[in-house]
């Protein structure tokens, strides 16, 4: 008996398959060895139907798994008789929240991972370096009052034949889209603003849907590597919402009512169970399509940034910025919140004024190359190796210092301090230079945080130096706040093991100088405060509203805004965020651990260069190991333990707040920025990405 071109009884079976974008259902008669790419096509020849297929791939919802390799066989998946499969677009809705909280709609690849559908969606969205961002999920604040767990199905698909995690990156790869050679290729997708999540049009292809301003057909704008230093710029920006380079001033009151607003560091730590797996795709992770997912800057290193071509993406870091400060996610003093508000204010009434154009037509070569060299210096976490002298500059002066012991209510004592390469040593007096100093303290490796408040004429730098054993804490007090601009810059090099010889030193004495003044409050506004209607919970962070009055607020902050009144939009924006990348707790992302060999619960905190044990409900520091003494970092599967090996010593935990997976991806990830440099191709390696990323042993 033969049944559509087989004979019954010679090993076909039926295999059922839903056209999701039809809704109808349709078995088909095949053979093990019947490859993918057969099937789909045996799939189209029996609908019949002439529309273009080539966008369609095929889901096994019961494995959670794409049937991506077209040449592999029904066998080689593990696909038999009691399988259903989806055939479906592999392009879907999804609705985007940008960090300045505007949403998107956005069609994009459901089937490749997130990595690549991050670095399409940014392009046509504008920003540079896609590397830096990544979607994370929505929560809700009853969320984070207990450790969550979104674990990511990972298998070792070894048994089917298919995927093996120490495999190449090549076997990973979509489907050649051998139904339609002219097909895009794989993750390109294409911002719609017109069709609501709710309201999805017609249930057609994405070609046939494509209503969008931007090109359809898979051919980058400008022909340009996605990832090329010079592949968006200034003249690109005509042909994108005008709403992402100056951001909304109100925003609707729902969507700063889902802000999540974390009351403890637990509760911080617990909003980094939302990161999506980089190395998988939407699909595989749950995601649906017309799902909301939000868009944030993951790793806190922003390389080059560039007003030529990043005017789009110095103004998502910057509300990033902002609505992290008014969500308390990071914390700030009173001073600096009125600082940040008055930042804020600048660019908000500057965004309704014309502004200088930038014409890089007037620059030459060199003087080009000189601007583009001192925005990347300050604006990156790489700096240039130290300048080689006959002198390593010195400092010396009277200082007031403090180790706090327990059970003792010892104040501060005043000595005389030198500080020489990655070293501090204090004395009873000057006169004592030539003897034996009281002390020597080697700063390489240490925690360094401001202890400021301008008002008071305070100006401390807490120090958490690395002991046996731990961190031993000590305060220093500067007496004027030009020492304290020196002390300061000289202690953060000297952590990271370089000395005030150091190119970057007098920069950083600058930065801080500046991140000063912009404090000092002004003996009067500027402005008026009846000509402008300011709302402080749109400016200030809860805590404080609830401490000053309503009317106090705004005169606090008009105050401020006198420090920063000549400010362009620009200028304002990259102020707020040297400011914000100034506070001492940016930039480390927490998890809630446990370390091999303790039964209780710590703080781990990863930042882009070392990574802090902390203490759950304090925050202080008991360690720090720094990523230039790293050798190899892995997963244990099994365990679901974090395992990194360091010079000193080898540390392993397990991640109760996530999935062991983002602590991993966190980590390979900031290891991947570092190797940035204007010296290579700045063409993005997806493949070493995955590799530092992916945390297969």
């Amino acid at each position: 008996m033969i049944s559509d071109g087989y004979l019954c009884g010679d090993g076909s079976w039926e295999l059922r398959i839903n056209v999701t974008n039809l809704k109808l259902d349709r078995t088909l008669r095949v053979k093990g060895d019947l490859h993918i790419g057969g099937v789909m096509l045996k799939l189209v020849e029996d609908l019949d139907i002439a529309i273009d297929w080539s966008d369609h791939a095929l889901w096994w919802p019961e494995k959670n798994m794409w049937l991506s390799r077209t040449r592999s066989t029904l066998d080689q998946y593990g696909v038999q008789a009691d399988a259903f499969l989806h055939f479906t677009p592999m392009h879907k809705t999804l609705r985007i929240q940008l960090p300045d909280l505007q949403f998107r709609d956005c069609q994009v690849d459901y089937s490749c991972k997130v990595f690549t559908t991050i670095i399409h969606l940014t392009k046509d969205l504008g920003i540079r370096h896609p590397e830096e961002l990544s979607f994370c999920r929505p929560l809700v604040q009853e969320q984070l009052k207990r450790n969550q767990k979104v674990t990511n199905e990972r298998r070792n698909r070894n048994e089917n034949g298919i995927h093996s995690p120490n495999s190449s990156m090549d076997s990973t790869k979509l489907s050649t889209n051998s139904l339609d050679k002219s097909s895009p290729g794989p993750g390109y997708n294409f911002v719609r603003t017109g069709t609501p999540v709710g309201t999805p049009g017609s249930t057609g292809t994405w070609k046939a849907n494509c209503n969008n301003t931007l090109s359809c057909n898979g051919i980058y704008n400008g022909g340009l590597s996605p990832t090329s230093i010079h592949s968006l710029s200034i003249d690109c920006l005509d042909g994108l919402d005008v709403s992402l380079v100056n951001s909304p001033q109100h925003v609707a009151i729902e969507t700063k009512q889902s802000l999540l607003r974390p009351k403890s560091l637990v509760e911080k730590a617990r909003m980094n169970v939302a990161w999506l797996d980089s190395s998988l795709s939407l699909m595989e992770q749950g995601i649906q399509e017309f799902d909301s997912l939000l868009l944030r800057f993951k790793f806190y290193t922003f390389y080059d940034l560039n007003p030529k071509y990043d005017m789009i993406r110095i103004n998502q870091i910057y509300e990033q910025a902002k609505w992290s400060l008014l969500s308390e996610e990071l914390d700030c003093t009173e001073e600096e919140m009125m600082m940040f508000s008055a930042l804020q204010v600048q660019v908000n009434l500057q965004s309704t004024l014309p502004q200088p154009n930038y014409d890089p037509s007037k620059d030459d070569d060199i003087d080009a190359a000189l601007t583009d060299l001192q925005i990347t210096l300050e604006g990156s976490i790489i700096t240039s190796s130290p300048s080689d002298i006959t002198q390593v500059p010195e400092l010396a002066g009277y200082l007031r210092f403090l180790k706090p012991k327990r059970f003792t209510l010892k104040g501060f004592k005043r000595y005389y301090f030198t500080f020489k390469d990655t070293s501090i040593s204090y004395y009873k007096g000057k006169e004592d230079l030539g003897s034996q100093p009281i002390q020597t303290i080697n700063l390489k490796g240490c925690e360094v945080a401001p202890d400021v408040n301008i008002s008071q004429n305070k100006y401390g730098i807490k120090l958490e130096v690395p002991v046996p054993g731990g961190m031993s804490e000590m305060w220093i007090r500067c007496e004027s706040e030009e020492a304290y601009a020196k002390w300061m810059a000289a202690c953060r090099l000297a952590s990271k093991g370089k000395t005030m010889a150091d190119s970057s030193y007098d920069a950083e004495v600058s930065s801080i100088q500046a991140f000063l003044s912009m404090q000092h409050p002004a003996h009067a506004p500027a402005i008026s405060p009846n000509s402008l209607d300011i709302q402080p919970e749109d400016y200030v962070a809860p805590r404080f509203i609830r401490k000053l009055k309503g009317r106090q607020v705004a005169t606090r902050i008009l105050e401020a805004h006198a420090n920063v009144k000549d400010l362009n939009l620009l200028e304002a924006k990259l102020s707020y965020i040297k400011a914000w990348q100034a506070l001492p707790d940016y930039g480390v992302t927490l998890f809630v651990v446990k370390f091999e060999g303790s039964k209780k619960e710590e703080l781990l905190g990863v930042a882009s260069n070392r990574l802090m044990r902390m203490d759950l409900h304090t925050g202080d520091h008991l360690k720090t190991w720094r990523y230039n003494t790293m050798m190899a970092w892995n997963v244990n599967w099994e365990v679901k333990q974090v395992v990194v090996q360091f010079e000193e010593q080898n540390v392993a935990f397990g991640c109760l707040s996530a999935d062991c997976k983002v602590v991993h991806e966190f980590i390979g990830g900031y290891i991947f920025l570092s190797m940035r440099s204007k010296d290579q191709n700045q063409t993005l390696n997806e493949e070493l990405f995955h590799k530092l990323t992916g945390g297969w042993i």
